[in-house]
């Protein structure tokens, strides 16, 4: 197998250690996004494996003398030549530079969005703890109590009273 492939086969083995699948599946909410998340997971594991085995091994060397005994030297020579002058074009990866920056810039944007996502969740966490503590306590609490906690609401209601708009 000529050098790029091995590479590309070596490559795809380390990442698919590098890969944390378990942590990945355990941010899943959905029974869809586990779905999915299974499918890209499998599809990812075949191509691997079909890299690490198909793609990874280097071809058996023929055996010409073998051919020679059985069929005879001229037309094995003559096969031999041919074997010999077949060139294999190295693979050029003119794709990866085109979309490297793409990536990296991506990847800065995922930070950013999995930083923005993790305050919106601690916030949204904080919110949903105070609708459970009102919940809790709405029954047994006074209007004072309330507006305690929301002075904006007490404002707004003080100024309706004040002049006289009762909203209608």
């Amino acid at each position: 197998m000529s050098g790029n492939g091995k590479k590309v086969a070596d490559v795809a083995f380390k990442a698919s250690k590098a890969i944390d699948w378990d942590g990945m599946a355990a941010m899943l909410v959905s029974s869809e996004a586990r779905k999915e998340f299974a499918n890209l997971r499998r599809a990812f594991e075949e191509v691997n494996n079909e890299l690490e085995t198909k793609f990874s091994q280097e071809p058996q060397p023929v055996d010409w003398d073998y051919y020679r005994k059985g069929i005879g030297s001229r037309l094995v020579d003559m096969y031999k030549e041919a074997y010999d002058s077949i060139e294999i074009p190295k693979f050029v990866d003119t794709v990866t530079p085109q979309y490297k920056p793409k990536f990296d810039q991506l990847l800065v944007e995922l930070k950013e969005a999995e930083e923005a996502s993790l305050k919106e969740s601690e916030r949204i966490g904080k919110e949903i703890a105070e609708v459970q503590e009102l919940k809790r306590t709405f029954s047994t609490m006074t209007a004072d109590e309330y507006f305690a906690k929301h002075p904006e609401l007490r404002k707004k209601f003080d100024d309706e009273i004040r002049n006289d708009y009762w909203g209608y």
